[in-house]
Formats: structure tokens, C-alpha cells, sequence
């Protein structure tokens, strides 16, 4: 089977016989007379036993074309853009703040190559700078790759070589760290980043987006601008997300990194502040980075210490009505090191599976308790269920997240302790803003149904 570009069968004999390739202008013709202009694209390996070809327009959306409704196809030429300018020509201010850009993959360290319509990585300071001009007035600007997975496809593993790669980047002088992550797992990374560096001296900043680079309604280049001048001037040092705070480009919220979550699959201002409040909103026009809610750590001349060991014997459970004894058990079993339950209400859990979460305690296995609600605190003393959970061994979670609570369990068991009474002192302790002793009413949102 021929494989062009990701094209096979009839859409591989349709490009070759007329000598298209990706990169090349067409004009499209369809047979009810609608005529497309644009870009051909590769396609994806995924997909290419499909009967489409596919073409960015000139407006930047990409449109998936039947073979079997194209009446014609015909390249032609149009004035180039260029797709790089020369190295030489971009100079960086060396008194500025060095800012390093640390890519872990995805779209948001990406630009449109408009030569052939593809979203390339942009992994180079020139690179970066050429896209986004903006950021050389910001920072001094380094950047490299330290991996290209999809943010799904994070472990416990990788979240200690990034952490790794901060502190060395922190520990050679700059002042300020950008992390270029996926948005599907970015709190997971973000609360792991807040846990295994200790006394930060410099704000880690966490920045995804939503719509890839090559969509004119991308959000990446105002997040990363953002983002940026989180990492350069603010007056916090914590592991932070930031991320639209509402669908236009008017401003991005600085969301603590142990109390944010992605609340939307795909609206720009998907990531919310949970049991919290932004620390600060930043204006990429203004370039003003405005603080709003309370400072935990402040930047200052500070030694870092490294601890990013995670244990990745560590599962989280949603308690459902039909959760079975046998999933506790087969954990217990396996040699599993620590059980997040996120439960019902105030942090509850069917009578019929405590005594498996009690047999999982006895087994020196930490179980921690934590809320599907997510906004409001797990309390133990109301109902008769959270006392007998309280006997059994459950350590109270607060009001922390359900993936917090996982990044600290994995960080305790693997960077401090696996003693049971240890851990569970560990866990009560506040470390970096993850739960309150307190809650006020102005931390539950009311959402407009927009």
C-alpha cells in the first residue's frame, strides 16, 4: 500500500496522478460549484485510509474534502510568506529577566509554518521570538524540549525529570520558568511542580491552549505572552496555571497550582480556581500583572531543594453506587503503597466497603478522603458513615482536590515517607496553599449559564 504523505488508496492515486503535494496552493472545485483555496495538508497516518484530503483555507480553518464530491483540482502559485527570518536579525536584550521555556509538548509551543500550512514546533529562543515578537520585550528568552508526549500520556515518571529540568534551569539563574504543557493533565503537573521543589525562589508558570496555533481562534499566543510576564515580574514564587479568564482576550487568570482543575473540554477559560481564588489576572496589553488574592511564596534570593521522587503504586477511586469491595481489595492485593478516594458529599463512602478500607489501613496502606464535589470540605464528624471512616484509619482530606490529593500522596510515599503514621502527618500539613483552614462564601462561584 502506498502511503503519501498519510494519504493511501484513491486519495494517493488522486495527489500523485495530478502531482499535488502537501505544501502546494490549490483551488478546489466541488460538483454543486463550491469552490475552496487553500493549503494541502498532510494527513495523519491515523486516518489515512480515508477517501479526504484536506485543505487550510485562507481564513486558517482546516476542511475535509470527499473525493467523490471534488470535480476538480488544480495548483497553483501564490506569493510565498516567508516561514523563518534570518537568525540575525533577532538580537535579545540581556538586561531583561532570562525567562527558560521548558516544552512538554502539544500545540501551545507550536507555530504555523504558512508554507505548507503545518503546526511546527517553535522550540528555538529565534524561533519563539520570530512568533511571537512580544516576548523578547518581556524576557530574555531560552527555550528547549525536554519531551513531546501528548499530556494524557503523563506519568509520575515524567513529572520528575521535568521537575528536574525546573530546578536545574532555577539553580543556573533564571528568573522565571514557563512550562509549555497539554491542558488535559496540566493541574496533575502543576501541583507535582508546587510539591517537589521546595523554597522556590522564582514562579513556575504552567500555560496550555485550548485551540491549536493554527486556528484563528487560538488562545496560545496570548497565554504564552501571559505567561511570560508571570514568569518575569511577578512578586510570587509558586507553581502556577495560567489561563484564560473568559473566552475573549481581555485578561488571563494565575491560577494556584494545587487548586486549579480544567472545568471545560474545550472553552478557553476552561481552568477554575477550586476552594480558592486567583492569585492574580494579567493583561498582555498592558503588560500588567496584577495580584488579587493571597501570596503563599514570595520571589526572593532562595536555594531550591529538589525532592521528585513519586510512587506510582498509587490509586485514585470515585466512589459510585455500584463501586464493588473487590476494587479495594484487588489494590490491597496488587501492593498498592496509597488509595485517594474521592467520595460522596462530605467524603462518604458505602458502609459495605469500610471494612475493606479498613483491612487496606492495616495493611499500612495511607487511604485519604476527598470530596466529588470538589467545592465545599470533607467532614467526617456529621453522619454516622464519616465517623466509622474516621475509626477505620481515613486521613480527612480538607478541601483539597482529588488530583492534589493523588500528587501528594505519590510525593509523600516517594520523596519522604512510607511509614503510615508519618504520611499521614505529612499529609495533614499545608505545604504550598493546597487546602484552607477556612472557607469564606466568595470561595463557591456562582456560574452564569452564558
Amino acid at each position: 500500500m502506498i502511503i503519501y504523505h498519510g494519504y493511501t488508496g484513491r486519495a494517493a492515486d488522486y495527489l500523485i496522478s495530478r502531482g499535488i503535494k502537501p505544501g502546494d496552493y490549490v483551488i478546489v472545485k466541488l460538483v454543486e460549484g463550491v469552490v475552496f483555496r487553500g493549503i494541502l495538508l498532510p494527513r495523519p497516518e491515523i486516518y489515512a485510509s480515508s477517501s479526504l484530503i484536506v485543505v487550510k483555507l485562507e481564513n486558517g480553518y482546516n476542511v475535509g474534502l470527499d473525493l467523490a464530491k471534488i470535480e476538480s483540482i488544480e495548483k497553483t502559485t501564490i506569493e510565498g510568506k516567508a516561514s523563518q527570518v534570518e537568525v540575525s536579525r533577532i538580537t535579545q536584550n540581556p538586561m531583561l529577566p532570562r525567562v527558560t521555556l521548558i516544552s512538554t509538548g502539544g500545540t501551545i509551543a507550536s507555530k504555523v509554518d504558512y508554507s505548507t500550512g503545518a503546526v511546527t514546533p517553535a522550540l528555538r529562543p529565534e524561533d519563539i521570538i520570530e512568533w511571537i515578537p512580544e516576548l523578547g520585550e518581556v524576557a530574555f528568552v531560552n527555550a528547549r524540549e525536554v519531551m513531546s508526549i501528548f499530556s494524557e500520556d503523563m506519568t509520575p515518571q515524567h513529572w520528575e525529570k521535568i521537575a528536574l529540568e525546573v530546578y536545574r534551569e532555577i539553580d543556573s539563574g533564571a528568573q522565571g520558568v514557563v512550562i509549555a504543557h497539554g491542558t488535559d493533565t496540566m493541574s496533575y503537573t502543576a501541583s507535582a511542580m508546587a510539591f517537589s521543589i521546595f523554597n522556590k525562589p522564582v514562579p513556575i508558570v504552567l500555560v496550555g491552549a485550548q485551540r491549536s496555533s493554527d486556528r484563528p481562534s487560538t488562545d496560545a499566543v496570548f497565554n504564552l505572552i501571559s505567561a511570560f510576564l508571570v514568569a518575569a515580574k511577578a512578586p510570587f514564587a509558586e507553581s502556577v496555571v495560567v489561563m484564560h479568564s473568559n473566552t475573549s482576550d481581555e485578561l488571563n487568570s494565575v491560577h494556584r497550582g494545587v487548586k486549579v482543575r480544567k472545568m471545560h473540554t474545550s472553552r478557553r477559560d476552561a481552568f477554575q480556581s477550586i476552594n480558592d481564588k486567583p492569585i492574580a489576572l494579567v493583561n498582555p496589553i498592558t503588560r500588567e500583572v496584577k495580584v488579587v488574592g493571597k501570596i503563599i511564596e514570595y520571589r526572593g534570593v532562595k536555594k531550591p531543594e529538589l525532592r521528585a521522587k513519586f510512587d506510582e503504586k498509587v490509586a485514585l477511586i470515585k466512589v459510585y453506587p455500584g463501586l464493588q469491595q473487590e476494587i479495594i481489595d484487588f489494590l490491597v492485593d496488587r501492593g498498592f503503597h496509597g488509595i485517594v478516594v474521592e467520595g460522596t458529599g462530605l467524603g462518604h463512602i458505602a458502609n459495605r466497603l469500610i471494612e475493606s478500607i479498613k483491612r487496606a489501613v492495616e495493611n499500612n496502606i495511607p487511604v485519604v478522603m476527598t470530596s466529588q464535589c470538589l467545592f465545599g470540605r470533607v467532614n467526617k464528624n456529621v453522619y454516622s458513615t464519616g465517623r466509622r471512616l474516621i475509626e477505620a484509619g481515613v486521613i480527612p482530606g480538607h478541601d483539597i482536590l482529588p488530583e492534589t490529593a493523588y500528587v501528594k500522596l505519590s510525593w509523600i510515599l516517594g520523596s519522604i515517607t512510607r511509614d503510615l503514621r508519618e504520611v499521614r502527618k505529612w499529609f495533614e500539613l499545608n505545604l504550598v496553599g493546597e487546602f484552607n483552614d477556612r472557607h469564606v462564601l466568595g470561595l463557591y462561584p456562582r456560574w452564569n449559564n452564558e
